[in-house]
């Protein structure tokens, strides 16, 4: 066993990186609403994506249109920008945003099998738009299901996440390649 000597005894291990706060909790814990009043108006966007694993011949109807319920990507974006622009009203401490622009697009991915959705928000605000292009892929990737349940209940909704937001005061950030 190693003495210790008198200057190893006196260095104090490095301190820890401070940890980043919780902006939706306040001093008590308590869930706030975040004031942005300060904030100045930027441009912000935000990128996310999804997929909806199904087995192969429930992918092959639906790219051919053979679905039951009718035009199922159709129906899935107009699901996608109507949830984006609702957000506010899902998620409790979002903010009603001026959304600009909302774009979902969904690609067949044969690997899977499924469909790859994702979905762009901008805005010009005091806050960003991570929620809103979350919230349109899930809710777009749902719509999916919901059209298609009939042929294929085993359906997963898998890999909810952001991939990039740009602008705001912590600037950009794009996630690692998976």
């Amino acid at each position: 066993m190693a003495r210790k000597t008198k200057s190893s005894r006196s260095r104090k291990p490095p301190s820890p990186a401070p940890q980043p706060t919780l902006s939706h909790i306040d001093q008590r814990g308590e869930a706030r609403m975040v004031d942005v009043s300060g904030k100045p108006q930027t441009e912000r966007i935000a990128v996310a994506e999804g997929h909806v694993t199904m087995r192969k011949d429930t992918l092959d109807r639906v790219i051919a249109g053979n679905a039951l319920k009718g035009d199922v990507l159709g129906a899935a974006r107009l699901a996608g920008i109507m949830a984006a622009k609702r957000t506010h009203s899902l998620i409790p401490l979002c903010h009603p945003l001026p959304i600009t622009k909302v774009e979902i697009e969904i690609d067949p991915e044969h690997a899977l099998p499924g469909y790859r959705v994702q979905a762009t928000v901008k805005v010009n605000g005091q806050t960003g738009v991570e929620m809103e292009a979350l919230t349109a892929v899930s809710v777009a990737c749902l719509t999916i299901y919901d059209m298609v349940k009939a042929i294929e209940k085993g359906m997963r909704i898998e890999g909810i996440r952001l991939l990039e937001k740009r602008g705001g005061k912590s600037g950009d950030w794009r996630a690692e390649k998976s």
